[in-house]
């Protein structure tokens, strides 16, 4: 069964502020439950009958073989995932020159730096933590310039949700270079609109 498929009043359990945010924007009256625990814990909460449904990471039921049990995986219009999700990190000595010459040429990536700078940028222009309820999504897509050539831009989508439990959306798109303004702008918009209490105890 997948979310949709849910009669209202179903019971469905997850962890994150950033996903009750949006499940409940979604309108179909679920009772959204709190839950904790490793994956395993989680998932047997649908099988034991405590609970209707769970929404978890996949990149979590991936890492642990666990896809078989998964009945949908849902899509960024209904569910944005939290800022820079996904993206991963290597270090290396500042003095290291060799080494980071090579990490650039053949792991740094231009389209994930410019998606999770924007992201970031969005975040930390909120004033918001990990456990806030905000989530964020950049996409390198193709776009026509004033000359009619292919040009590649960053699409930005953002939410963040009030204590009032209203979901703000926004959205822009810039290039590549100016990923970084991009989600200050986009953050901007979300303030715009109410977004202000996100800042405050315990959202750092």
């Amino acid at each position: 069964m997948v979310l949709g498929e849910l009669p209202a009043g179903s019971r469905v359990g997850t962890g994150a502020a950033r996903r009750v945010a949006q499940l409940e924007a979604l309108g179909l009256g679920l009772e959204l439950v709190p839950i904790r625990g490793n994956v395993d814990t989680r998932i047997r909460k649908v099988s034991d009958g405590e609970l209707d449904a769970v929404v978890v990471a996949a990149a979590g039921l991936s890492r642990l073989g666990r896809l078989d049990v998964v009945t949908e995986f849902l899509d960024p219009i209904q569910m944005l995932p939290s800022p820079a999700q996904g993206a991963l990190a290597v270090e290396c000595r500042v003095d290291d020159v060799d080494t980071e010459h090579l990490l650039r040429s053949c792991l740094d990536d231009q389209a994930s730096r410019a998606a999770v700078t924007a992201e970031r940028a969005m975040l930390a222009a909120l004033e918001a933590g990990c456990s806030a309820p905000v989530g964020a999504l950049a996409d390198v897509v193709e776009d026509l310039d004033d000359d009619g050539r292919t040009v590649l831009r960053l699409s930005l989508r953002g939410v963040a949700a009030t204590p009032q439990n209203e979901l703000l959306r926004a959205s822009a798109t810039g290039d590549l270079t100016t990923a970084e303004q991009l989600g200050r702008a986009l953050a901007a918009e979300l303030l715009d609109l109410g977004a202000t209490v996100l800042s405050g105890p315990g959202s750092k």
